[in-house]
Formats: structure tokens, sequence, C-alpha cells
């Protein structure tokens, strides 16, 4: 991607001066704060999702957290679409920006090609080295922002500029357990073999879903998330242990 095309494609507009509420079907809206991917319109989706979740409201059944959006499903039955709306609208006015994560995450990581099969492909569309690719990405500090597409499949946000490359034309086959890929300016964690238009740039033994773990989710939206780079054989040292159920990933909590 040419310099010009890449500096506008990091262009994020500033959030909604006020969120825009969007029925989907009978019994969900959804509450956009933005239409960019940026942590200030993030903190105000995951600042509402907190309170709401506070509120215990009667009829709202589930919510889901995105980058610029909540969804919320509800009961029509039990609460009404105007009543849902009254109360959201105060829960924003109460302050939908002051979200601070509250943990960082050390994720073990290997870059080794044998296990990041797309390394050297991404480094050569980035014109650097897979070595010099895998330095700036363990060096990143990224915010999990949601999880998407599949159980487990965790985005993130905080990518370093020089590692924004456009993702696939057409995708790649099914990515290993783990997998840490890049692609469209963001970086992801995968849970589960699913084609994709990313790039495996490194793989985690850790397993960001397990149904018998609780909560099944390891990382939570707008937690922090950095990579700590481990060489193939410590790798599967710790896949063996996390095989076991043992979380092996770091979590420092944050004040």
């Amino acid at each position: 991607m040419a310099p010009s095309r890449l500096r506008a494609a990091r262009m994020t507009p500033p959030p909604y001066e006020s969120p825009r509420y969007l029925d989907a079907g009978e019994a969900a809206l959804s509450v956009e704060f933005g239409d960019s991917v940026d942590p200030e319109i993030n903190a105000c989706v995951l600042t509402l999702d907190a309170a709401l979740r506070e509120a215990k409201l009667p009829g709202v059944e589930e919510l889901v957290p995105t980058y610029r959006s909540l969804m919320i499903h509800y009961e029509p039955l039990t609460i009404l679409r105007a009543d849902l709306v009254k109360v959201l609208n105060s829960l924003v006015l109460q302050g939908a920006s002051a979200f601070t994560p509250k943990a960082r995450w050390r994720v073990p990581c290997c870059y080794d090609p044998a296990l990041a099969e797309d390394i050297i492909e991404a480094a050569r569309i980035l014109g650097m080295s897979p070595d010099q690719l895998s330095a700036l990405h363990a060096n990143g500090c990224y915010r999990a922002y949601m999880y998407g597409f599949a159980p487990g499949w965790c985005y993130l946000g905080g990518l370093p500029e020089s590692l924004a490359l456009p993702r696939r034309a057409s995708p790649r086959g099914a990515t290993p357990p783990g997998a840490v890929l890049i692609g469209g300016g963001l970086s992801l964690i995968s849970a589960n073999p699913m084609p994709t238009g990313w790039y495996v740039i490194g793989r985690t033994p850790e397993r960001m879903f397990a149904l018998e773990r609780e909560p099944p989710l390891l990382i939570e939206p707008g937690d922090d998330v950095c990579f700590e780079p481990v060489d193939h054989e410590m790798f599967f040292a710790l896949e063996a242990r996390a095989a076991r159920g043992e979380i092996v990933a770091l979590r420092e909590a944050l004040p």
C-alpha cells in the first residue's frame, strides 16, 4: 500500500455528537457511537456496556460490544423500546467515555516461520525482514476491542502503522488454533481453525476460548494486550500446559 493511501486509511473521524439508536429486528437495538476503529469511540461502547450490566435492567437479555456500537438484545414484552432508550440516554449523560482498562495481558507468541505460516510473505509485502516484523509486532501495545467472526476470535487495535497491510484478495486456508494475525491495520488472535483473509505472523499456545473455563473468554474487551516472544521449544512446553487447563498468559490488574 502506498504511504499516502496508508495515511488516508488510518485517519479516523471523531465520535458522533450523540449515539444513534438503530433497530435490529423487533427485539434488539444497536447503539452506535461512531463509524471507525478508535479508542475514544470504543471507550463509549464499553462504558455503556458496563453501566447497563450494573443496572440489571429487567428485559435486557444480552449485550454485545463491538468496535463502535453496543448491540442490546431485549424482551419487548418486558421493556418498551422507548423506555429502554430513555434509560440509555440517561446512562450516556452520566459519562459514556470514562472507561479505563482493567488488566494488561502478556500473551506468549512464537514468531518462528514453522508456526507463523505467513510471516515471510507478510514481511515481503511490507518490505522488511521477518525478524523486523516480529520485533515490531511484539513491541506494540494493543487494545482488545471485541470478539467476533467465531467464538474466541479477539480483535486488537494498536497495530504499529508500519505493519498495516491490506487483507488478502482471497482467503487463505484454515488458520491453526491460536494464530496471531495482522490485516487491514489491525491484529487478531484466533481460537479455532477457520479460513481468513488475514496473515498468520505468529502463534500463541494460550487458549482464547474454552467452554469448561469460567468465563470461557480469556481476555475482556477493553483490556490491554502485549505479546511475549517465545521460541519453538518454549511454545510447545506452554502448549502442553495450556492443554491441561492452565492459563499461560500473564494477567496484570491495572489500577
